[in-house]
């Protein structure tokens, strides 16, 4: 019984930290490459096609940004005519409602899952070994 549960926290702490360590580095490329997002104050109104709802906004440096909203984004904004939205630097059309892209944020915590799966393998390993000297 005693060498199943060594097998298996080996195995459980190669395949925590190894791929605890795969998706910190893809959480570390998603993280470069999502860009800078800037909070701002967005005018939303009714699309000129009665399609849904755009956001309009003045970015840094003065021009006008517009992006329809998603349905989920217009659920959270409700009926409010004005919102606080973060849009991406040099973009004129991207905004979400959150400074840290969610999907990073998942792979992020996916990550810290495994890795922490590998440690708690590691340390019973190590208690296994002096259990039984």
């Amino acid at each position: 019984m005693s060498q199943a549960i060594d097998a298996l926290a080996e195995i459980f702490s190669w395949v925590g930290f190894g791929i605890g360590a795969l998706l910190a580095g893809v959480a570390l490329i998603m993280y470069l490459f999502d860009g800078t997002w800037v909070p701002t104050r967005a005018v939303i109104e009714h699309s000129p096609d009665g399609d849904g709802r755009l956001a309009r906004w003045f970015d840094d440096a003065g021009g006008v940004g517009e992006a329809r909203l998603t349905h989920e984004q217009e659920h959270r904004i409700g009926d409010a005519d004005m919102a606080d939205v973060f849009v991406r630097r040099g973009s004129r059309n991207r905004l979400r409602l959150t400074q840290r892209s969610p999907a990073v944020r998942a792979v992020a915590l996916l990550a810290v899952g495994m890795l922490t799966l590998g440690l708690v393998a590691l340390l019973t390993s190590l208690v296994m070994l002096f259990v039984r000297g």
